[in-house]
């Protein structure tokens, strides 16, 4: 009956139902964009090529007389993934990293703290264009080279967690029984960090969405001719005055993407947070 009650309080901010309505529309249409496109992504038509929008071409063509709307839903398949690569994989570092500086402390701690205060010296698109442009421009680096600019957000918070956490009662009794370091951090410690790292996690993917776009606008991301909104943007920007669709509706998905997954991030925040459960 609590999950019910629960549950209904989540969806009573409206803020928090927009959030993940729009998830779940970008969700959906990742999985279903072979029956949402109403043309392959990439067939062209050089007789359509920049034809305005209308019933034919919802979201009008580009320079190539592809589809545009077609390509914005497979895009969500490419945009949906990288998001989650990127996270997935900051995440694994950070927890891990952030786990052992905050069990250990000492030395161990210093240096793991000192690595991450070099990674946060640099403005995270920065880093990335710089990690990117090293490996070569590509969708797959592009991941790489995001999630290497986020691992350290996740290391410190994972560990200002466990230094709260490491001398508490249950985790002394823990060590007590025997359990090995890593059996009190993945058993007692981590699951009492599930609910920061749940919000902060559905935050970041949206950022990390704008982060490789931004990539693949400036040529170190995906390649053409993926479906990828980043390099539609960038192809349409020598469009743009003539013709305002080529640019207007990537650069508006991008946007509703984003918005999308931080108002569910709040809305989860305000669930989750006992500190706010408390103040409401």
């Amino acid at each position: 009956m609590a999950d019910i009650k629960s549950f209904v309080k989540f969806f009573k901010n409206p803020l928090s139902v927009i959030g993940a309505l729009i998830i779940s529309a970008l969700v959906m249409a990742a999985i279903f964009a072979p029956v949402l496109a109403t043309h392959p992504p990439n067939e062209i038509v050089m007789a359509d090529k920049l034809a305005q929008p209308s019933p034919a071409h919802y979201f009008g063509t580009d320079e190539m007389g592809r589809d545009i709307y077609s390509r914005i839903v497979y895009g969500s398949r490419i945009s949906l993934q990288v998001g989650m690569q990127v996270v997935g994989i900051a995440i694994s570092i950070g927890v891990f990293t952030g786990a052992v500086s905050g069990y250990y402390g000492g030395w161990i701690d210093e240096i793991i703290m000192r690595i991450t205060d070099m990674f946060l010296a640099f403005p995270s698109m920065i880093l990335a264009m710089a990690i990117a442009a090293a490996l070569g421009p590509s969708l797959s680096n592009a991941v790489i080279a995001s999630s290497i600019t986020w691992w350290p957000w996740y290391t410190r918070m994972v560990r200002s967690q466990i230094l709260a956490l490491r001398e508490a009662e249950f985790v002394e009794a823990a060590r007590a029984s025997g359990n090995t370091m890593f059996g009190v951090i993945i058993k007692y410690i981590l699951p009492n960090c599930l609910s920061p790292l749940i919000v902060q996690a559905t935050m970041d993917v949206g950022f990390a969405i704008q982060l490789t776009a931004g990539l693949s606008f400036i040529g170190l991301g995906a390649q053409p001719p993926t479906a990828d909104w980043g390099s539609m943007l960038s192809t349409g920007r020598k469009y743009m005055l003539t013709h305002w669709w080529y640019v207007t509706f990537p650069g508006l998905f991008i946007f509703l993407v984003v918005l999308g997954f931080n108002l569910l991030g709040d809305g989860l925040r305000d669930h989750l947070d006992p500190k706010l459960k408390n103040t409401a």
